[in-house]
């Protein structure tokens, strides 16, 4: 019953704000003035343009968010606070999606319409900043100073022309203090109500005005410490939950101690199951005996294995949130000189610390490594091999019952957890020059320079050459010692290793086994601005202010690996090392004419010059209009032509190791299946041994799919429109409206073909299999086999991305004078497209992401806010809304196959026929709404200027979203059966605080 008032709840804010449009936008979304406080518009530079103008007075959908909202959410990652409090916001990496990340943990980015981090400038005080990971552009917004931020502005729709490349979706722009004065402290405890996740965060800060106020310095540090959530603190995490849809029963199924079960006849979440072979005493020769050989918690060899009774669930090692603590330190200072000129220099070092604690690793006989030829580079395959009976450490029941040679699968406790280490240090600096000539014109000249550093340490990685040698092991001439068969191994120290047993693994065998991958990355960034401003003539309508300036920027990448990463042999990821930089020389130019009282017109280009030979001379342009027929009553459209260079990575990058989800169109073919692309996939010499040998193909790939850099891609451009209006009448001069209509068109947009379509064109397209069919050549399989081991995912330049929707956006002030004011506010926004295009083999394939959980893309996103402010008290309410959405179209169209399958077998009369199959499940989920609540209160005391306790509630009700199975069928899922869109399963939040400011 609460769900459905909830839900009441926000379609009436909803469709209060939609009626509220034909009466009277919230062109920037913050709170209103607080108590003694007027709202005067004031001309400043806003984010979209250098041209100093009121916010209200732009052509563009302009959004801020200023610091008393970013406090009241209790929260101390920037990142998660916009994605929270603006829909047009969506996630990138975080804590509670990067546990499987090659080197991501640590990081938290966000980006604008979905349209990915590379396609999202992020600028601290209009100028660019120094990116944070060496494969893309995504800046961590947790590694800028809290304190330090006065607001944010966030301008959506194309600003290349105004910022340059990478500005394709929009801005996010971080205002730092400017005129923050006084001494302050603040001190901040939270934590979830389920356990874990607890969070300290401690803020001084000190600015000054000084040389009769000519001068100002600015001084902030802080401290967070945010830690994990564990595996199994959540109980649905505890629930072993791998799902298939069984298309001979026609129902959806579970996996159980007894093989696949319809959930039906196992509604008991506890009899499901999710596990593997991966014991602490190993499994060998599965399937002899009465199930297999393994060794029992007691050490006790058994030949009763049962994996789904048996086994380990792995998700027990996975946790929901990657813990991290960071250290902040920032200083700015500023001085006006006799002759106009105003310096000020801005500095700001992070520290991020996250540790990420896995599993041991988990090996089998089978489990292949990529391994890459020293002189040639070519990529080849190496496993740890079976082990032979002859081999001393084989008890004698595996010895008299076995197939040749011994099967195994082993997790490997003695070696130790895997963890993954991450230390990254963000160094930035400003300097800025501005002053007046002839006139009221301006200048402003800067300097900026910045260098981000990540040092990984992973640990407890197995050496998968060094344990082939060990595990071919012999008794030496005494018949006594046991020894590494390869001579060559034994020179160099190889100790035979013991998997027959919990605890068989001595510290030695551990010794010669582990190896601890390193990666050392760093990423420099040096950019020169200058450029003038001021009224260049006039016109009757008023005057024309222009800018013109020059650009330079220069960036690079240095990442260092070490020598098992660059060449592989080992469990961890390939990852060569490689170093690259280009530079760009631009020029751009911004303007304003009025043409008619009330209409104006904007117009801003830019030219770049980019280093690599591939990427030509790239023109940005944009062109606005604001016209206001009647006072408070705005119309806007703006047309803007952005552009987004490839990136370092893009361009250069050699492969680098990732574990994909592959699912091989291939799986179960045989000699007469008809399933799409299953004839040319009986071409493949090793799919056909496969059936020749076993009747059936089965799909047992290892998800290898490494990503590439392309030195041929060119840089991608957009077309972006957006047309809206905004209403601030005179007879309601508490409401602001806006609605606007935006549309995103980006041609040749680089990004990889996902490893379905390149499966899909290679396999199932009128183009031949073979050699000369390009996707086919991005596929490697093993020649005896036919099993998938790698899957080359480059970088190239698709033909077409497309995004579009509608955005409202709402403000509205009652004040109720001696009982304080109440601000709503409301933010929406409704996408219509989200689409990649690309040319396949028999012409355009369009890929539709729009009602996709698997791709974030919500179709209705709105965040809505309540604030009472009296006196001192501030309590505000937020509400959040994301519409219903399915899992993934594909799975869809699969379960329209099978209904097509079964529809056919009923109709011949086959024994097989379902009468009544089931409808897909865990594939519609519902809409999600939670709930905030914060309370606040500044007093006066003798002792200091001002006390400010507070506290607060995210996710009052404790809604953590909808049940997906971790494992199968389902694409969208996470850690603990709960999927990152929906908050990662965290929960309920608690949080209290005090600020304190003296004099």
């Amino acid at each position: 019953m609460r769900r459905n008032n909830l839900s009441f709840a926000i379609s009436f804010a909803i469709s209060f704000a939609i009626c509220m449009m034909f009466t009277g936008p919230l062109l920037a979304q913050t709170d209103q003035a607080t108590d003694g406080e007027e709202n005067v518009l004031e001309e400043v530079v806003v984010t979209g343009s250098r041209l100093r103008r009121d916010s209200y007075n732009v052509s563009t959908p302009l959004v801020m968010l200023e610091a008393d909202a970013i406090q009241d959410t209790g929260l101390g990652s920037l990142a998660e606070i916009l994605v929270s409090e603006m829909p047009a916001v969506y996630e990138g990496t975080n804590n509670t999606n990067s546990q499987s990340l090659v080197n991501a943990t640590g990081i938290t980015t966000m980006n604008l319409r979905n349209l990915g981090n590379d396609r999202t400038l992020v600028l601290i005080d209009g100028r660019r900043t120094v990116p944070n990971q060496f494969s893309s552009n995504g800046v961590s917004l947790n590694s800028i100073p809290t304190p330090f931020i006065r607001r944010v502005e966030i301008i959506t729709g194309g600003s290349s022309a105004a910022y340059g490349s990478d500005a394709i979706a929009g801005v996010v722009n971080i205002i730092t203090q400017s005129d923050k004065v006084g001494l302050g402290f603040e001190g901040r405890y939270g934590g979830y109500t389920d356990g874990g996740g607890e969070e300290v965060s401690l803020v001084a800060q000190y600015g000054t005005f000084f040389a009769e106020n000519r001068g100002y310095v600015f001084f902030g540090a802080t401290y967070n410490d945010e830690k994990g959530i564990a595996p199994l603190e959540r109980d649905r995490a505890k629930i072993e939950a791998y799902y298939i849809y069984d298309d001979d029963e026609m129902c959806n199924a579970v996996l159980t101690e007894n093989g696949y079960q319809c959930i039906r006849d196992v509604p008991d979440k506890s009899d499901w199951r999710n596990r593997s072979d991966g014991t602490a005493g190993g499994v060998f020769e599965e399937g002899r005996g009465n199930g297999g050989y393994w060794y029992d918690e007691n050490n006790v060899l058994r030949d009763d294995w049962n994996e789904e009774r048996d086994g380990i669930y792995a998700q027990e090692f996975v946790q929901l949130k990657v813990p991290e603590d960071r250290y902040t330190v920032a200083g700015k200072t500023s001085y006006e000189f006799d002759n106009d000129i105003k310096a000020t220099l801005s500095i700001m070092y992070s520290e991020n610390n996250s540790f990420n604690d896995k599993s041991p690793e988990d090996e089998y006989d089978g489990g292949e490594v990529l391994i890459l030829d020293r002189e040639t580079l070519e990529p080849s395959t190496i496993t740890p091999g079976k082990i032979s009976p002859s081999n001393p450490f084989v008890p004698p029941e595996v010895v008299a019952d076995n197939n040749g040679s011994i099967d195994w699968e082993r997790r490997m406790f003695e070696v130790g957890n895997i963890t993954t280490d991450n230390k990254r240090t963000t160094f930035r600096s400003l300097f800025v020059l501005q002053g007046e000539f002839a006139d009221d014109w301006q200048w402003d000249a800067s300097i900026s320079y910045g260098k981000s550093h990540q040092k990984q340490l992973r640990t407890n990685e197995i050496d998968v050459v060094k344990e082939r040698q060990a595990l071919n092991a012999e008794y030496a001439e005494d018949g006594v010692t046991i020894q590494c068969k390869d001579a060559d191994a034994r020179a160099a120290g190889c100790v035979p290793l013991n998997v027959f047993g919990v605890g068989s693994i001595t510290p030695e065998m551990a010794a010669w086994l582990r190896v601890n991958p390193t990666i050392d990355s760093s990423v420099e960034q040096t950019q020169a601005l200058a450029y003038v401003s001021g009224d260049v003539f006039e016109m009757p309508a008023g005057s024309v202010p222009m800018v013109f300036g020059i650009e330079y920027r220069k960036d690079s990448v240095d990442l260092k690996t070490d020598e098992g990463s660059q060449y592989g042999g080992i469990t961890f990821n390939l990852i060569p090392s490689f170093a690259a930089d280009y530079d760009v020389w631009e020029v751009f130019t911004e303007g304003a004419f009025p043409l008619t009282e009330g209409l104006d017109l904007e117009i801003s280009a830019r030219a770049a010059n980019y280093s690599p030979s591939g990427i030509d001379t790239v023109f940005s342009y944009t062109a606005g209009l604001i016209w206001e027929p009647a006072d408070g009553y705005r119309l806007r459209a703006n047309y803007a032509r952005a552009q987004r260079a490839p990136t370092l990575a893009e361009l250069y990058s050699p492969p680098r190791g990732d574990y994909d989800s592959i699912s091989d169109i291939c799986a179960n073919v045989t000699a007469d299946s008809t399933g799409a692309g299953h004839a040319n996939c009986r071409l493949e010499p090793g799919i056909a041994a496969t059936i020749e040998e076993f009747g059936i193909f089965e799909d047992d790939n290892n998800g290898y799919g490494p990503s590439a850099g392309n030195p041929n891609v060119f840089e991608e451009t957009a077309d972006t429109w957006t047309v809206g209006f905004s209403i601030n009448p005179p007879w309601a001069e508490n409401l602001k409206l806006a609605v606007d209509y935006w549309d995103i068109s980006i041609k040749d947009k680089i990004t990889e073909i996902d490893n379905a379509e390149i499966l899909k064109q290679c396999y199932d397209s009128s183009q031949p299999w073979g050699p000369d069919n390009p996707f086919c050549n991005e596929i490697s399989r093993h020649e005896e086999d036919g099993q998938i081991y790698q899957i080359m995912n480059r970088q190239y330049n698709l033909d077409s991305g497309k995004a579009r929707g509608i955005d409202v956006a709402m403000n509205y002030l009652w004040n109720f004078t001696s009982k304080g004011d109440l601000t709503f506010n409301l933010d929406w926004t409704h996408v219509l497209e989200d689409s990649d295009t690309y040319q396949g083999l028999d012409g355009l394939v369009t890929v539709d992401y729009l009602g996709e959980l698997s791709s974030g893309s919500f179709e209705d996103k709105a965040t809505a806010s309540l604030t009472w402010r009296y006196e001192g008290w501030r309590l505000r309410w937020t509400t959040r809304y994301k519409s219903d959405i399915v899992d993934d179209r594909d799975r869809l169209e699969e379960w329209k196959g099978f209904m097509d399958d079964n529809d056919a077998r009923c109709a011949s009369g086959d024994s097989g026929c379902i009468a009544n199959p089931e409808k897909l499940d865990y594939y519609n989920f519902p809409s999600f709404i939670t709930h905030d609540i914060s309370l606040s209160y500044t007093m006066q005391t003798n002792w200091a200027k001002f006390v400010r306790p507070y506290a607060g509630v995210r996710n009052l009700f404790n809604d953590k979203g909808p049940f997906i199975p971790t494992g199968g069928d389902t694409f969208a899922s996470g850690p603990g059966n709960f999927d990152s869109p929906y908050y990662g399963g965290v929960g309920r939040y608690i949080f209290a605080g005090v600020e304190v400011g003296f004099d």
